[in-house]
C-alpha cells in the first residue's frame, strides 16, 4: 500500500505543477500594442444619439431603424459619426455641444 499511496501523491504532484506551469505560461508580461480602436477617439453616445435623430427626421426613418455603426473625432470639438438608415449609410457631423453641422447621404 506505501507504495501506491506515493505513486498517486506523485501523480498528483505533477498533475498540480503542469497546472501552475500552464497557467502561468498564458499569463503575459507584455505591454499591450496600441491598435486603431485603442487609439481613436469615438463619439460620446449622447452626440451618436443625436446624429440618429437627424439622420430620421431628415430622411422620414423610423427612428428605431437609425443606427449608428462608426464614429471618429475630427478635431477637438467634433465628431463624424456614420449611420445605417433602414440600409442607407449616412454621415452626420456633431460638435461637443450637440449642434448637428452635417447630414449626407453616402
Amino acid at each position: 500500500m506505501p507504495q501506491t499511496r506515493t505513486s498517486c501523491r506523485s501523480a498528483m504532484l505533477a498533475a498540480a505543477t503542469l497546472a501552475l506551469l500552464a497557467a502561468t505560461g498564458c499569463a503575459s508580461t507584455n505591454e499591450p500594442q496600441e491598435t486603431a480602436r485603442s487609439t481613436l477617439q469615438t463619439a460620446p453616445a449622447d452626440l451618436q444619439l443625436l446624429c440618429a435623430s437627424a439622420v430620421s427626421t431628415q430622411t422620414g426613418t423610423a427612428s428605431d431603424k437609425v443606427l449608428p455603426i462608426s464614429s471618429r473625432q475630427i478635431d477637438g470639438a467634433t465628431y463624424q459619426v456614420e449611420l445605417d438608415a433602414a440600409g442607407k449609410r449616412h454621415s452626420c457631423t456633431v460638435d461637443n455641444n450637440g449642434n448637428v453641422t452635417s447630414v449626407r447621404a453616402g
